[in-house]
């Protein structure tokens, strides 16, 4: 549906106006569907949703839109609000965010012992220690920078 959305408004040209069934046919949400309305309103094309009974041609239809784009913004705001709360009160029960490390502090400097010492290969290391070379990398990668913040 969005290749033939893209199409479709591609095609429109100013004074031409978008007919829509209904509302929830045109926008993934309501935010997309604001957008998109704006969108169309710059590019000075109309729209209309048959069985909702808008009209952007008309300043009630017009009017409509500029209320539900406040509530919809009113609306993230408030979310954004709501998850900044919850994670404050989160770091304030000591909580942090984030998945828990792969290793902790004692299995991290073993690895690194294994590997500084060139005693067991890389994979021979991600193998006992059940990560990925990727996360060996960046245990690694970490190690290097901690060494050379403290000398």
């Amino acid at each position: 549906m969005v290749d033939n959305l893209t199409k479709t408004l591609e095609q429109l040209r100013k004074g031409d106006t978008l007919v829509v069934w209904k509302l929830d046919r045109l926008g993934r949400s309501l935010r997309h569907l604001i957008e998109l309305i704006n969108e169309l309103e710059a590019k000075e094309i109309k729209f209309r949703s048959i069985q909702d009974g808008i009209d952007t041609s008309n300043s009630i239809g017009q009017f409509f839109f500029h209320i539900t784009g406040a509530f919809a913004e009113l609306e993230r705001n408030l979310i954004k609000e709501r998850t900044k709360a919850g994670l404050a009160a989160a770091r304030a029960r000591g909580r942090k965010g984030g998945r828990k490390p792969s290793l902790n502090k004692q299995q991290t400097q073993m690895m690194l012992e294994l590997y500084q010492a060139r005693s067991a290969s890389i994979m021979e290391i991600c193998d006992q220690f059940k990560i990925s070379r990727k996360t060996f990398y960046r245990y690694v990668e970490k190690a290097k920078i901690m060494a050379d913040a403290n000398p």
